[in-house]
């Protein structure tokens, strides 16, 4: 029998307003030693932001991290997976989309995050 996303995910999510300052997300990331944080609102995902996220679009253009919000810098509509879909599809969403965490998701609510460190 495969192996399903909701046994390998991190339950755990880390989530901002995407009102939050990237100053606000970058001290929670710190803060829970992670590396994303999850963009929500009414509990719906709205998008994914990364440390690489506010190095790269933010800081790298001299934006003012206390001046933008969350939701202009994050990947909107990023690629998710559900929890009963196979970790081998995963790691085929991760490989054709360069990406190494996936958001898993059930009828639009986050419910936890996968990723590459978690498929092995």
């Amino acid at each position: 029998m495969a192996q399903l996303v909701k046994d390998v995910m991190t339950p755990a999510i880390v989530a901002v307003h995407p009102d939050a300052s990237l100053v606000e997300a970058a001290q929670l990331m710190r803060s829970q030693g992670v590396g994303d944080v999850i963009v929500t609102e009414g509990g719906r995902l709205l998008g994914v932001l990364t440390d690489r996220d506010i190095a790269l679009r933010a800081v790298a253009d001299g934006v003012d991290p206390l001046a933008v919000s969350c939701e202009s810098v994050c990947t909107a509509e990023p690629v998710t997976v559900g929890p009963e879909d196979e970790v081998a599809t995963a790691m085929g969403l991760m490989r054709r989309y360069a990406v190494r965490r996936l958001p898993v998701v059930e009828h639009g609510r986050p419910l936890g995050m996968v990723s590459a460190s978690d498929l092995g």
